[in-house]
């Protein structure tokens, strides 16, 4: 085979990996559509589902209650076979168009390999929620499918603008974000696919069939209640495995209650990130409004984003 050949089928090849490695969106939201909430980790007994039913009728969609609310084991709505069954009735179901996680916790990771993704394959839906539901934003990832990183069901007191961004996630509508400077960020531009979520699960995942891809990527971390040497582990184990010198850019959303030893750190969790990914020339966006808080912005994982990051201000817009 001569050298001009061999050449153009390594081109050949290289854009068919690019080609196959498209993210697909699933269709977005009209009104009459159904959503199904469901929960895959923590169990949630209470009656408290009425204000989130109501900003969804409100937006023109129906609601389907799974099976998974109300069962209770230990912390878990039900065991790890009742969850996935649920789950899986939700995506196999074609009038369901979207699978909202009720909450958090942890299970999430027990149940995920019990399910079957062929129909949804077939025929894709968002999946939507953050914190434990990240398990599921990092398979879907490597399986080449958007999702949904916002609020849940039990977040009442999520700000307007955080529902109203679901809104806009949900049903397609131009997402944009414009965030006033902070001191620790790091000046730049990039362009790349968002991922991430949750820094503890991610960082559980590694080494899993669920880890995600950080190769010239956008990498978003939030996390709540660790103590600051877990998140200085975690961050290590981010820069030892290559995922750092990787990624196009960084967005640091909510670093929420975290906690310190008798003995301090001697940083706090914003240090730490900084501390650990100081020699790579990346932009860094910190304080981002996104995780387990109030104004929890929606962001769409495996969609192409644009990161600004100057004196006055951070802007992030999905294409």
């Amino acid at each position: 085979m001569k050298k001009a050949q061999i050449i153009l089928l390594l081109l050949i090849t290289i854009s068919t990996i690019h080609a196959q490695k498209k993210m697909i969106t699933p269709p977005y939201l009209k009104k009459g559509d159904t959503i199904a909430i469901v929960a895959t980790a923590r169990k949630n007994i209470d009656d408290n589902l009425k204000p989130a039913i109501s900003w969804l009728k409100n937006w023109g969609i129906e609601v389907v209650i799974g099976s998974t609310i109300g069962l209770d084991n230990n912390q878990l709505a039900g065991t790890d076979e009742q969850r996935a069954a649920d789950f899986q009735a939700q995506l196999d179901n074609p009038n369901i168009k979207a699978i909202w996680c009720v909450r958090g916790g942890y299970g999430t990771v027990r149940m995920i390999d019990l399910l079957d993704f062929t129909k949804f394959k077939q025929s894709p839906k968002w999946i939507v929620g953050f914190s434990d539901v990240t398990v599921l934003h990092s398979h879907l990832n490597t399986m080449g499918y958007q999702s949904i990183h916002g609020i849940m069901p039990v977040s009442s007191k999520a700000s307007e603008e955080a529902k109203e961004t679901l809104r806009k996630a949900l049903f397609g509508e131009h997402l944009e974000y414009k965030v006033p400077c902070e001191n620790m960020n790091r000046l730049g531009t990039a362009k790349g696919e968002l991922v991430g979520g949750n820094l503890s699960i991610l960082y559980s995942l590694f080494g899993s069939p669920s880890a995600i891809d950080c190769s010239d990527k956008i990498l978003f971390i939030e996390d709540l209640d660790e103590y600051l040497y877990h998140i200085d582990r975690m961050m290590m184990n981010l820069k030892r495995n290559g995922c750092l010198e990787s990624l196009k850019g960084i967005i640091v959303g909510g670093m929420t209650k975290m906690n310190d030893n008798e003995v301090p750190w001697g940083k706090n969790a914003l240090e730490i990130i900084d501390d650990v990914t100081k020699n790579y020339n990346i932009p860094i966006i910190y304080n981002f409004p996104a995780g387990h808080m109030a104004d929890n912005r929606a962001l769409i994982f495996g969609k192409q984003v644009s990161m600004e990051v100057n004196d006055l201000e951070s802007k992030v817009v999905f294409e």
